[in-house]
């Protein structure tokens, strides 16, 4: 793996949302990454917020609940999923640091990031606005992956 590209990386779930969608450039960054032999995690409960969300995804993405189903069970085999006690702890400063101020759903990436220095993978600009996590947005992270399959 080229040094740029990160060996582990949180996922949020919006990009996980996007997943979904067969033509999505987040899913075909997603899986290079799984081919570079990228960790990607989160925080446990996204996955239940993407079960929870079911038929908003699945009208999104425009596939069937079989799809849905089959998507899920790939996210849940290829996705490292935190508990809150692997970063509990590092709440209270990933609440000062996160982006739309304290107690939000934000807070558990960036604890999970400080607990483990790992970066996140976010299209959230705001996300960026500290200097504690490094934080790749989907375009960064899709010139990295694929300048070095073209080299």
């Amino acid at each position: 793996m080229p040094p740029e590209i990160p060996e582990d990386l949180i996922v949020d779930a919006s990009i996980l949302f996007s997943f979904f969608k067969p033509d999505s450039a987040r899913r075909d960054v997603f899986k290079r990454l799984l081919e570079q032999e990228c960790k990607l995690a989160s925080p446990d409960f996204v996955l239940k917020e993407l079960s929870n969300n079911k038929p908003d995804i699945m009208k999104f993405a425009k596939i069937n609940e079989e799809e849905f189903n089959e998507i899920m069970s790939e996210l849940d085999k290829d996705l490292v999923a935190f508990s809150k006690e692997g970063y509990k702890e590092f709440l209270p400063e990933a609440n000062k640091i996160s982006p739309h101020g304290e107690g939000t759903k934000d807070d558990p990436y960036f604890a999970l990031a400080l607990a483990f220095d790992f970066p996140i993978w976010s299209d959230e600009a705001a996300f960026k606005k500290q200097s504690k996590v490094k934080v790749f947005n989907t375009e960064e992270l899709h010139k990295l992956l694929f300048k070095e399959s073209e080299s």
